[in-house]
């Protein structure tokens, strides 16, 4: 995830749905029409359907055979599978990463987690997110396997709307908590130790999604 400044208008609409679908704005099972996006947006149908198919690869929006489209609906089994999915990824991606890892690293992982902190303090669960997201990014990115980083991109938005629920969720303490370890463990040189930690985060992560966040 990233702070720069869509290049395109079809990037901006993307940026916008994808925001408004993970923060609940756009509820499960809404309907999308091209003409009143486009009109709320002020963009032409161009880029909006342009996104429409761009958060359909991401998973946000379902397209019928009847060609309606409607905001992706979270059950419980999916909301699990994409926890997997992206515990399989990222803890690769750290694993690889981690070895790599210099001082500058060190520094933009302690700022990443303070702007994350402070996003959550703030009500600003977006760029909460973000900086959370973008911890685990370093790493990643460290590993010098790119493509990896793009498969991640590709379900972190999807995970983010099991998170995105309240900024006073004590779900978003497993990462915090975490993130906090692991940055000591980094510190001290114990990189086995914060991949472990790394690791703990998604265990935990998602025993807490399935008891708590679809208590049904």
């Amino acid at each position: 995830m990233s702070y720069t400044v869509p290049p395109t208008r079809t990037a901006a609409v993307v940026r916008q749905l994808r925001n408004e679908i993970v923060t609940g704005e756009l509820p499960p099972g809404t309907l999308i029409k091209d003409a009143e996006l486009a009109a709320r947006l002020g963009v032409s149908i161009t880029p909006v359907r342009e996104a429409i198919a761009q958060l359909s690869v991401e998973g946000l929006i379902d397209i019928a055979p009847n060609r309606t489209r409607h905001v992706t609906k979270m059950t419980q089994k999916n909301a699990l599978e994409l926890i997997d999915v992206m515990s399989v990824l990222a803890c690769a991606g750290f694993e690889w990463g981690v070895e790599n890892l210099t001082d500058t690293h060190l520094d933009l992982m302690h700022q990443r987690q303070k702007e994350f902190v402070e996003g959550l303090r703030t009500g600003n669960v977006l760029g909460a997110a973000a900086a959370g997201a973008d911890f685990s990014t370093i790493v990643i990115l460290a590993s010098g396997n790119r493509e990896l980083q793009s498969m991640v991109d590709l379900v972190v938005a999807r995970t983010n709307r099991i998170l995105l629920m309240t900024p006073e969720s004590d779900i978003w303490q497993v990462w915090i908590d975490g993130h906090q370890e692991i940055l000591e463990l980094l510190e001290r040189g114990d990189k086995t130790g914060a991949t472990t930690r790394y690791k703990q985060i998604y265990t935990e992560y998602r025993a807490k999604a399935e008891s708590h966040l679809f208590d049904e």
